[in-house]
């Protein structure tokens, strides 16, 4: 080999390298496999999954309701992220959403349609694991992009977010076209797909073996791992710069929820947009752009900012000057296209923002043992409009139906207010980290 490819090499990410590729790869594939056979159909496949199940849309969001119950378990979790390593939390998860989804797919193939109160409970389990696995996901990206520097974390969090949204779109592309071809057999393409893609989880586990290495647990001296594990997660709690990217977190996902809302409906309801208008805006503002913004984030935050928490600080920023024009404009038949495009200016810095929405806290370089729980506690602030934001948002536009331009008015003025809280508290932990890094390597003359 010569000095020109090593040369080369030796600059690629970690995670990039040869002994980690394949290790980072299994645990985003599980990071979108543990969904793909049920909420990833979500969007574009609600109605033929609720058929093809004999459940309702109704019944569907009971089940989504009971499935946001992860939220209040993200803390707990984090001592199990801290008690067991990346790899077999990652099996076990994988494990029970295979079976479950088995479960699941193969009853009305063998005539018995799961009524609501079964469904319910089986997304009662997949909230207790989504609280423990999904950190262990995110850790896991950590872990395999680690080195002695911070090099790789921001593009790792940016590609797992563009892989699992590049996954989802073409998996459910393909189930799509099926069912247009044969649309008379849309109920046995949905069970088809949903039993295929369940089973894909088998290889992923097995691969999760091979290329996934253990890493370091919590452990103290004089304490069992259980009390060491538990002791980790205060130490989590306690640290203010957790809180800090938390809360940074918290405020992308708040207006990406916002998003969801005001792209085709405020078109719809506000311009009187055609649905062909409004849908191809929504794909791409909600679809395509987020493809697009995971490597973007990545690749800024490694090689130009240099930093995944003010890759974040400018996303939300960039979030504030796209909706801040939105609010401004006039609503008048003129302008749509510009609100069009500054939609776009505001999903593209929402999608920056959640390509490394948790990886301020690897930027945190904690020590191995406890960064799972410092995933879980950052998970719980992440997501913790799951709680609020759906409901106000839709209440406050059903409120205002019969001036859907004032409801979305208050809705953009809103995301601007929390995007601009969160750009702050990413700012100050930029400075916040420089600051300690400078104390770091003041001791270490």
């Amino acid at each position: 080999m010569s000095e020109t490819s090593v040369g080369t090499k030796s600059r690629l990410p970690k995670f990039m390298q040869k002994g980690r590729i394949g290790g980072y790869l299994s645990v985003v594939l599980t990071g979108q496999f543990v969904y793909v056979s049920f909420e990833a159909f979500k969007g574009s496949l609600l109605d033929p999954m609720t058929q093809a199940l004999g459940i309702s849309v109704a019944d569907f969001g009971k089940i989504m309701t009971v499935l946001g119950f992860a939220m209040f378990m993200y803390v707990p979790a984090g001592w199990v992220n801290n008690r067991f390593p990346i790899r077999k939390i990652l099996i076990a998860f994988a494990s029970w959403r295979l079976l479950t989804f088995l479960f699941l797919w193969l009853s009305p193939v063998l005539g018995y349609n799961l009524n609501l109160t079964a469904l319910l409970v089986i997304a009662a389990t997949w909230a207790v694991w989504d609280a423990i696995g999904w950190p262990a996901v995110v850790n896991g990206v950590t872990f395999m992009a680690s080195d002695s520097d911070s090099k790789g974390r921001g593009l790792a969090m940016g590609l797992l977010e563009s892989l699992r949204r590049g996954l989802e779109f073409c998996m459910n592309l393909i189930v799509i076209g099926c069912i247009a071809a044969f649309p008379a057999h849309a109920n046995g393409i949905m069970i088809g797909f949903g039993l295929g893609y369940s089973l894909l989880l088998i290889p992923n586990i097995f691969a999760i073996l091979r290329f996934v290495p253990a890493n370091a647990v919590a452990e103290s001296e004089g304490h069992s791992k259980n009390t060491a594990a538990l002791m980790g997660l205060g130490k989590v709690l306690i640290q203010p710069r957790v809180w800090f990217a938390g809360i940074a977190g918290m405020c992308v996902y708040w207006a990406y929820v916002n998003l969801i809302y005001s792209s085709a409906p405020y078109l719809t309801r506000v311009y009187q947009a055609s649905t062909a208008q409004a849908s191809t805006f929504g794909i791409f503002s909600t679809g395509f752009v987020g493809i697009i913004a995971g490597l973007v984030a990545g690749v800024l935050a490694d090689y130009i900012f240099k930093s995944s928490t003010t890759m974040m600080a400018v996303a939300l920023t960039v979030i504030a000057i796209g909706v801040g024009v939105v609010y401004l404009l006039p609503v008048s038949d003129s302008m749509m296209w510009p609100a069009m495009i500054f939609l776009i200016v505001m999903a593209f810095g929402v999608f920056l923002g959640k390509s490394v929405i948790l990886a301020p806290i690897a930027e945190l370089h904690l020590p191995e043992d406890i960064n799972g729980s410092a995933m879980s506690v950052g998970s719980f602030l992440v997501y913790a409009p799951v709680i609020w934001a759906n409901y106000s948002t839709s209440n406050i536009i059903d409120s205002h139906a019969a001036d859907p331009a004032a409801g979305y008015h208050i809705i953009f003025l809103i995301t601007l207010c929390v995007a601009a809280v969160g750009a702050a508290c990413a700012y100050a932990l930029v400075f916040s980290n420089r600051r300690s890094k400078a104390k770091e390597a003041v001791e270490a003359k």
